[in-house]
């Protein structure tokens, strides 16, 4: 774009930001942010197209102004904490809808190769779950009890345990995401595939509806967690790919802060997942009616947060 046609696209609206920090009303938060979010953006592409230009002066002097006003007016709201999960999780959830359905689309299609694949090969299974969970798992069969390996552990240990380590896996299948999106989209696959290999394992032995009703206890939110977490490293992968007008170094520093904040707001789904896979999964006596309420009503909260109520506050707006 020539700096005439530039300047001219957008002069009205640096004149309105100029305004808007010179009266002494009370600005919104939200609104600063967004205003400096966009001269930024207006300032690395001036930078980028017209290095010695007065424009590129003007709008550096005008992103300082409003930089320290936002600074220097800045009182961190009190109910930050709750704005999180509330406004600002599901806001991410929206603006990056599309790395979270990419990230959805690799895990489902690892988990048809992973059924697919147990079923043309009887040695699939043991390749990916180890001989020893295999033959564990043939015994509990044989004794009635298809899933004990859930009852082996003490509840408080199983819920320490289960909880770190799904945080760490969500964590590593973010962090993989800075090799490009490549670390991340292997993470899903190795997930997915070891999930249709299993189900498929519990349904050539006629168990699937048994599998389903207890696995998915716990499953439904950790599974979910796990898909989201894969979006984050999209996320953060995809920013240095497609820089747009930022630097490659900005824009994954951008990527890699949205993505820490996706995984970071994973935390409490991880814990609740813990809980409910070390003190209710293990209720192999538990009526299916009740297996089957706490599986939906998980599946309709995961839904509703992660896609609908995003949809609800930002449809309109971004």
């Amino acid at each position: 774009m020539r700096e005439s046609a530039f300047v001219k696209a957008n002069i009205s609206k640096w004149e309105e930001f100029e305004s808007l920090i010179g009266t002494k009303a009370k600005k919104d938060p939200d609104e600063l942010a967004d205003l400096f979010v966009q001269l930024t953006d207006d300032l690395s592409y001036a930078k980028t197209h017209y290095p010695q230009s007065e424009i590129t002066v003007y709008l550096n002097n005008l992103s300082t102004k409003v930089h320290q006003y936002i600074y220097r007016n800045r009182k961190e709201r009190r109910n930050r904490f709750v704005e999180f999960w509330k406004l600002e999780l599901p806001k991410i959830f929206w603006v990056h809808r599309k790395e979270f359905l990419y990230s959805l689309i690799f895990f489902l299609a690892a988990c048809l190769i992973g059924a697919f694949s147990a079923a043309n090969d009887d040695a699939f299974v043991r390749l990916i779950l180890g001989d020893e969970y295999v033959n564990m798992t043939l015994s509990n069969i044989e004794r009635g009890v298809p899933l004990g390996v859930y009852g082996k552990m003490a509840q408080a240990d199983m819920f320490v345990f289960i909880t770190f380590n799904n945080v760490r896996v969500s964590f590593i299948a973010f962090a993989m995401g800075v090799v490009a999106s490549i670390g991340t989209v292997f993470m899903l696959f190795q997930n997915g595939v070891m999930l249709g290999s299993f189900q498929y394992f519990f349904y050539s032995k006629g168990l699937l509806v048994t599998s389903l009703l207890t696995i998915w206890i716990h499953g439904t939110i950790e599974i979910i967690s796990i898909v989201v977490a894969g979006g984050a490293g999209l996320i953060m992968g995809n920013s240095m790919l497609f820089p747009g007008t930022y630097t490659r170094m900005e824009s994954l520093r951008r990527g890699a802060l949205t993505g820490a904040k996706v995984v970071l707001g994973l935390v409490p789904m991880f814990i609740l997942a813990g809980f409910l896979e070390s003190y209710v999964t293990r209720l192999f006596d538990m009526p299916d009616f009740l297996k089957a309420i706490i599986i939906f009503g998980s599946l309709a909260f995961m839904i509703y947060y992660i896609i609908l109520y995003p949809r609800k506050l930002y449809k309109d707006v971004l």
